[in-house]
Parts: structure tokens; C-alpha cells; sequence
């Protein structure tokens, strides 16, 4: 099944890989350790954020490149990476969260609350964690992830409740957003990576995909509204109107590059323009925004650029252990897989494979999708989510395990809408 003799970069590359997952995993431990090592509290506070990892580790693996196989090999594998998901999660992380848009989404939101036969905050609780993550089809799921986190910060963590409703919550919340984005062939990262190469249109991802995510997405938000309903009351309170109210006009103006940059997002050259149109508006129209979330969404853009750059030399262990399954192996072992390496990357190392059966693509990517809660590092809007979220946690920190078993349950869910729907 693996290779019977990697290159020196690939066994480290491996082996970094490992230590970063493992780093994940223990961010809390370096959080306290900052506490009790003033003198290099700050480094220690650095690699007790999530998302700082695997850029760390990918620096690290660069380190290793340029000793052992010089600038020109090290810059040339660094050019082959491609950086385009990185720079649009970072651009439309931005664009989504502010003022405008959110204000906006909120008030639909509220509007289609008020239309449900329940109280009025377990109706915007049941929203968030279904009708927004089905949304990320058409805005993206990154952008879907940043609303709904934003949503949930300012609503329901705004005032102290339990943590089993917090990571049950944030567990069903990033399992819907990574299968809610697959009812088209363009906002899921995984399906993103395959639907061109695999020739899937907006109906084959509609008849093998979407009707069964959106029957796991509304199964999972009844469930998880249904048990803490006496918890989320709270969410449907009237909310100040703001003293400087946004126009339609600005709200539209961010629609268009909220609009622009999706439809753009294969090409950073044109998104990127765009995105600095658009910080060249916020600031002429700054009475009406809020502090752009800069910092989170660098640093989510960096945690994803170093998954980049760490998970392209993992196919050649990656890679002979997807081929030697069958498509219903296939889809069990992409679940599990995808819990530690980016869900896209497995879809991608799946797409360089020709004569792939149509049975073994599609196990594959509904695999994928369905494994993309688990952790932090599984999809890529989790980090986006994280860094939202984690204020409102314990210590600052979304705990992994804690995570995982938040997520456990909606995953079944997803598992059974695939494999047997």
C-alpha cells in the first residue's frame, strides 16, 4: 500500500505532517505553558493558536527543503503549489463578515424565524444551523461558515451557556456547512477540486449530492434544536437598531462584491483586485462598517496556506491507500481520513487518478464532505469558524476532542443520507 521508499523530504514531510495534527491537538498545552514562562510568552501564545499550526510546521518543512535540496528546488515546489483557496477564503471572509452583509442576513434570518411555528429563538437557532449552511451552495461554504459563526457568537454564545450545547452546536454547525455546500459544483472546496476534471454539473451534484445533504443538514438542526430548545431562548431577542443605519445602496454595493468575488474565485488575480476595490469602500463609507476581521482571516488563510504546502507531499503514502480501496471502502476511509488531512486535498489526489469508476467518484467526494466536521483541519471553513467561535470557549481554545464528539452524531446522520438514500 505505501511506497516502498519515499525521498528524504517525503518521510519528513510525512513526519512533520504527524507532529503538526499532533500540535493541533495540543494547542491548550502551550497556551498554559505561556502562563508559566513569561519570558517567551508571546512564541508560546503563538503556537497555542490553531491556526498559526500548520504554517508553523510548513515553515519548518521549508527549513528542511532548502538545506537539503537547495533555493531552486525548494522556491520551485513552492511555486507549484497552488494558493488560490487560501486567498479566496481570506477575501471572502472579510467581505462576508461585514456590517452590511450581516445585518442584512440577519434580518432574513429574523423574517424567516418569525414564519416558523416555534418561539421565536429556537426558530433563529434552527435557522443558523440550517437554512445558512444550505446558503453556503451559492455564496460558498467559507462564506456560509463566516456568517453562521458570526451569527452564533453575537446571539447565542452572548450570554453563558453550557458547553455541551457549545460543542454540540459548533459540531453540527461545521458538519452542515460541509455537506450543505455540495447542492452546487462551486462552493464546497472538495467538490471544487474534482467537478470540472469529473464533468459535474449543476444537476448531477443536485441529483447525488444535494438532495441528500439537504435531507442530513434538516435532520441534524431539528435534532440538535429539538434537545437544547429550553437553552436557546435567548436568540430571539430584539436586537438595538444600530444609531447609524447601513442604505440599501451599501448593502447592495457589498452584494455585488460578495457576488464578484464568488464568481471570480478560481482567479485571484481578478478576486484580489476586487477585494481591494472593496477595502477602498469601506473606508470612503467607514460610519457604516464595522472593524474588518483582518487578523482572523489572515490567519485562517495562513493555517490554509500551510495545509498547502504540508499536504503536498503527503501523496505518496495518501494516495496508494485511496487506489486500494473499492468505492464503498473508498467512502468509509475518506470519512476517516479526512479527520486528519484537508477533505479537499483527498478529492484532489483523486482527481490525478485516471479511470476511476463513476461509483468510487462519487463515494469519494460524499466521503469527504460527510468527514468534514470532525476536526478543525478537516475543511476548509472550519478554521474560519474556529477563530470566530473560540473567543466564547473555555481558555480560547475549540478543544479537539470535545470537537470531535460534537460531531460525531451529525456525521452518522450524514453517513446514513449518503450510503442509503
Amino acid at each position: 500500500m505505501f511506497h516502498a521508499s519515499p525521498t528524504l523530504i517525503q518521510a519528513l514531510g510525512a513526519f512533520l505532517f504527524g507532529l503538526a495534527i499532533l500540535h493541533t491537538f495540543s494547542t491548550r498545552y502551550f497556551t498554559r505553558l505561556a502562563h508559566t514562562r513569561p519570558r517567551h510568552a508571546g512564541f508560546l501564545h503563538l503556537l497555542g493558536e490553531v491556526e498559526v499550526v500548520f504554517g508553523f510546521w510548513a515553515m519548518v518543512l521549508m527549513l528542511f527543503m532548502f538545506a537539503i535540496s537547495g533555493k531552486q528546488q525548494a522556491t520551485a515546489y513552492l511555486d507549484s503549489r497552488n494558493f488560490t483557496e487560501p486567498l479566496f477564503v481570506f477575501a471572502i471572509m472579510v467581505i462576508a463578515a461585514t456590517r452590511p452583509i450581516l445585518e442584512l442576513s440577519g434580518a432574513m434570518a429574523r423574517q424567516l424565524a418569525r414564519r416558523l411555528p416555534v418561539r421565536r429563538g429556537v426558530a433563529m437557532y434552527f435557522v443558523v444551523l440550517a437554512l445558512v449552511p444550505l446558503l453556503g451552495s451559492f455564496i460558498t461554504e467559507p462564506a456560509a461558515m463566516t456568517l453562521a459563526a458570526l451569527m452564533l457568537r453575537d446571539l447565542l454564545f452572548s450570554r453563558p451557556v453550557s458547553s455541551r450545547l457549545k460543542y454540540a452546536t459548533i459540531g453540527v454547525l461545521f458538519v452542515n456547512i460541509s455537506i450543505g455546500g455540495t447542492l452546487t459544483p462551486f462552493a464546497a472546496p472538495p467538490v471544487l477540486m474534482v467537478a470540472t476534471q469529473w464533468n459535474w454539473d449543476l444537476w448531477f451534484m443536485v441529483s447525488h449530492f444535494g438532495w441528500k445533504a439537504a435531507v442530513a443538514v434538516l435532520v441534524n438542526a431539528v435534532t440538535v434544536t429539538l434537545i437544547f430548545r429550553n437553552q436557546v431562548g435567548h436568540m430571539g431577542r430584539k436586537i438595538p437598531a444600530p444609531e447609524v443605519p447601513v442604505p440599501a445602496s451599501v448593502m447592495a454595493v457589498h452584494i455585488v462584491f460578495l457576488a464578484l468575488v464568488v464568481l471570480f474565485a478560481h482567479h485571484p488575480a481578478v478576486f484580489l483586485g476586487l477585494f481591494l476595490f472593496f477595502l477602498g469602500f469601506t473606508s470612503a463609507y467607514r460610519h457604516y462598517q464595522n472593524p474588518l476581521i483582518l487578523r482572523e482571516a489572515l490567519l485562517v488563510a495562513f493555517f490554509l496556506a500551510g495545509l498547502v504546502v504540508l499536504g503536498g507531499v503527503q501523496q505518496w503514502w495518501l494516495q496508494p491507500i485511496l487506489m486500494a480501496m473499492d468505492a464503498n471502502a473508498v467512502f468509509f476511509g475518506a470519512v476517516a481520513l479526512t479527520a486528519f488531512t484537508d477533505n479537499a486535498a483527498l478529492t484532489y489526489l483523486g482527481s490525478l487518478v485516471a479511470g476511476l469508476s463513476h461509483e468510487f467518484q462519487v463515494a469519494l467526494v460524499a466521503g469527504a464532505v460527510t468527514g468534514g466536521g470532525l476536526t478543525v483541519i478537516a475543511n476548509a471553513p472550519n478554521p474560519a469558524g474556529a477563530a470566530i467561535l473560540k473567543g466564547r470557549f473555555a481558555g480560547g481554545v475549540v478543544h479537539p476532542l470535545w470537537l470531535l464528539l460534537g460531531a460525531l452524531p451529525p456525521t452518522l446522520v450524514a453517513v446514513l443520507a449518503f450510503r442509503l438514500l
